[in-house]
């Protein structure tokens, strides 16, 4: 005979930005040691005046989404690192980036930011912010030198020029 076992409901789980306690959310969304709010930053409501096509909308969040992404991974940072920098909950930016919350214009500011870009590159298509970072890579005398010899290299050798680089930029030398 099988058992109905009773459905178990998800809670989130929060880590306190003040704090750092790590707990379910609360009903009245404040931190059970510190009694400070633990609320993620809400979307702001949109003026009434500005009416956007439900297609061009979504085609937006995920091109913003894309962006955060891209961008991020670009500059190896964690969601908690950005979440730090911009002083919002680690959920927030998985939101962002999954598509389920478009971020209001102080957010795409202080997203920007933390970033290191302007609010115009998290607007940008894909292929118009890939553009946009070649040329300025390409613009450099240096790294189009360098360009010129890495295109000969196979992976092996690629590998082994990025982790001289890579100590090169910590400031290690190595000893022969």
């Amino acid at each position: 005979m099988a058992t109905m076992m009773p459905s178990v409901e998800q809670r989130e789980v929060l880590r306190c930005d003040h704090c750092s306690l790590v707990q379910f959310r609360t009903v009245n969304a404040l931190c059970r040691r510190c009694h400070k709010c633990l609320e993620i930053e809400a979307p702001e409501p949109e003026p009434a005046s500005v009416t956007i096509a439900p297609a061009s909308e979504e085609q937006n969040g995920l091109q913003v989404a894309n962006a955060v992404r891209d961008l991020r991974h670009v500059r190896n940072l964690s969601q908690r690192q950005l979440a730090a920098r911009m002083g919002v909950p680690r959920t927030y930016i998985s939101k962002i980036e999954n598509g389920k919350a478009m971020p209001t214009l102080s957010s795409l500011d202080r997203l920007a930011r933390a970033l290191k870009v302007d609010i115009a590159a998290l607007l940008r298509d894909a292929n118009t912010r890939h553009r946009d970072e070649a040329a300025v890579l390409t613009s450099d005398p240096f790294l189009a030198e360098i360009a010129a010899y890495t295109s000969q290299l196979d992976s092996l050798q690629r590998s082994i020029f990025l982790n001289h680089v890579r100590e090169l930029a910590a400031g290690r030398r190595r000893t022969a």
